[in-house]
């Protein structure tokens, strides 16, 4: 097989978690762009139907499912669902995160579990229950994103680092029970991103400086830079990559 050939998702079926838009969505871009199936999950029908129906406009293979991922029953019953309607699914991103950002005297119980919830356990049953899946077919990616933010840790942001710390965690587990299942499991940790909830952040004269002092490349990064690196461990290309963490983020955290 050639190297660009190894790229290829042709015949994949592909859950993308939290896809209607910003870098899920460009990850299901970009999967779909490489001849997989994708599936793209959120809360909001109206998002997830223009971010499809996009795909489909490019000739991509797309489709949708609306659910809260805190769901775990709604997660398992996608998994299900793929599985019957395809009879494999390949490749899982567990993309969909929450952010609170709060000193930790600030959070009270509920608050702190709803974040970790969302940010955390759904990622864990949703692995669970995809890698059980893929483990007929003895084939599998499952990549999570975590963030820099998982041992980089600013001020008044004190349970998010929690969770993304929590999902490398996840991502090495699952690397290690299921490797022999012919299943990866690896994360990518993104740093500054401009996607539209970072939209205000992105264009605000003070963070675009801190942008030029913290990141080696000097700018943030735009959304669709994450697709390479979701597609190279998402393919075979990265066969022998398991439970290792993708750093995306211009040099930020290597710069002292």
């Amino acid at each position: 097989m050639s190297i660009l050939r190894k790229f290829s998702l042709e015949n994949r079926t592909a859950i993308i978690t939290g896809s209607g838009r910003g870098l899920g969505f460009e990850i299901a871009k970009a999967f779909a762009e490489a001849g997989a199936h994708v599936w793209l999950t959120g809360r909001s029908v109206e998002t997830l139907e223009t971010a499809v129906n996009s795909l489909r406009e490019a000739g991509g293979k797309a489709d949708y499912a609306a659910f809260d991922i805190a769901d775990t029953t709604a997660g398992g019953s996608l998994v299900r669902r793929v599985v019957d309607e395809a009879g494999h699914l390949d490749i899982l991103v567990n993309n969909v995160g929450a952010r609170d950002r709060r000193p930790l005297a600030e959070f009270n119980d509920e608050d702190m579990l709803d974040l970790i919830r969302t940010d955390l356990t759904s990622s864990i049953s949703l692995s669970r229950d995809a890698a059980e899946a893929m483990k007929a077919k003895t084939y599998g990616r499952i990549i999570t994103i975590t963030s820099i933010l998982g041992y980089m840790v600013r001020p008044g942001d004190a349970i998010y680092p929690v969770a993304k710390q929590g999902l490398t965690g996840l991502m090495r587990s699952i690397a290690v029970e299921y490797g022999a299942q012919g299943i990866t499991s690896n994360a990518i940790s993104p740093g500054m991103f401009a996607t539209e909830t970072n939209a205000a952040l992105a264009e605000n004269p003070e963070m675009i400086a801190f942008a030029k002092l913290r990141v080696p490349l000097e700018r943030w990064g735009k959304p669709d830079e994450i697709a390479g690196a979701a597609l190279f461990l998402a393919s075979d290309a990265s066969s022998f990559v398991n439970g290792h963490v993708l750093t995306v983020d211009g040099g930020m955290s290597v710069r002292l």
